[in-house]
């Protein structure tokens, strides 16, 4: 059977809050992320400490189920790695934030991507990119509305 060849993606983002928000969100996985991208995966969190963080996830596709197991080392302040197995697809994943002087936060997210023997080619480089930046917009939505909610409550507290 023929290798399947490994693909390398890469976005940036903004994230509409300062860094060490944007950090402890982001790295603050959930059941509920799925309903943040709009999407329809199940999730289950395995393990979660300071620095690490081991979860799962199930989705029904046409082909059949895709499950993958990811395993994430939080590196504070400004940076997580993810490496995924899954029976479509393996990921190695780096995310970076970078403060920008107008209080916001850049995402860099580089990743390598390959499929396995049932998973298909992986997509064209331009087509997953404009995926995975989908999904962080959406994100993005719901950390700024957080953030926002995060703001008044100080106020209201303060």
């Amino acid at each position: 059977m023929p290798k399947r060849s490994e693909s390398t993606y890469e976005v940036r983002s903004t994230l509409h809050a300062p860094l060490p928000f944007a950090f402890a969100w982001c790295t603050d996985y959930s059941p509920d992320d799925a309903r943040l991208e709009k999407e329809s995966y199940t999730r289950r969190i395995i393990e979660r400490s300071k620095r690490r963080v081991v979860y799962e996830d199930l989705e029904d596709s046409p082909p059949g189920w895709a499950w993958s197991r990811h395993t994430v080392t939080l590196r504070p302040p400004n940076a997580w790695h993810s490496d995924s197995v899954g029976n479509h697809r393996t990921w190695s994943l780096d995310y970076t934030l970078t403060a920008r002087p107008d209080g916001s936060t850049e995402l860099h997210l580089r990743g390598t991507r390959r499929p396995t023997e049932i998973g298909g080619a992986n997509p064209p480089r331009a087509k997953m990119e404009r995926d995975i930046l989908y999904g962080w917009r959406q994100f993005d939505r719901a950390l700024t509305a957080d953030y926002r909610r995060s703001l008044r409550s100080r106020r209201r507290s303060g």
